[in-house]
């Protein structure tokens, strides 16, 4: 049974968020609201949690995870990125983008894609994903919250009350987010490539 915090979207509580982070420490697994959808979450150095988050996705060992960073300042320990890069993080972030880039060594090699040795990067926007970052004081290890089975990510966690009560150790409901997962940009080659369009409008990429 997972424990329940309904948080402020606007205003969250500063106690409200402390208690999840001392959860995030002890290694719980996480439902949280983003700027594009809800999604699931846990400590970039825990084992075992992120175990978990692939078994609760079925992910293979080739998935994609999302470091998810309060700013720009939190990547280059665990991202390489040339000026270039650097230039498109900072005039698309915060907002519903994920961006691919190659790892440093910094990142444990368990939450890297396997072959390419890349991870995803995402700033949200969202108050309530930033204000947890904040106090959480370091990125979190996510991926987009949607059940086998199922089209679309979770936009009301109490839709999904039991579900989330049988995968899940804490969830933040703060209200409803969209169903739109964020658009993904590659970024570990020389040029940007599209591999998902999702909420982040492409034309502002260029793309």
């Amino acid at each position: 049974m997972a424990d329940w915090y309904e948080i402020h979207p606007v205003n969250p509580q500063k106690r409200t968020l402390a208690q999840v982070a001392v959860r995030l420490r002890q290694g719980a697994v996480i439902a949280y609201p983003t700027d594009s959808c809800y999604a699931l979450g846990c400590q970039l150095e825990d084992k075992d949690a992120t175990e978990r988050l692939r078994k609760i996705r079925q992910f293979d060992r080739h998935h994609q995870f999302t470091l998810v960073c309060r700013d720009l300042s939190e990547i280059a320990t665990y991202a390489r990125v040339d000026n270039w890069q650097f230039r498109m993080l900072r005039q698309h972030t915060p907002g519903p983008y994920t961006f691919v880039l190659n790892a440093t060594k910094e990142l444990p090699r368990r939450v890297a894609h396997e072959k390419r040795k890349t991870i995803g990067i995402r700033i949200p926007e969202h108050v309530v994903a930033q204000a947890l970052l904040e106090t959480l004081g370091e990125p979190l290890i996510s991926c987009t919250l949607i059940f086998p089975g199922e089209t679309d990510p979770v936009a009301e966690p109490g839709d999904w009350r039991a579900a989330l009560d049988a995968a899940v150790d804490v969830v933040i409901d703060g209200g409803h987010c969209g169903t739109e997962p964020t658009t993904i940009v590659d970024l570990s080659g020389e040029a940007p490539v599209l591999v998902r369009q999702g909420k982040g409008d492409t034309e502002r990429l260029g793309l």
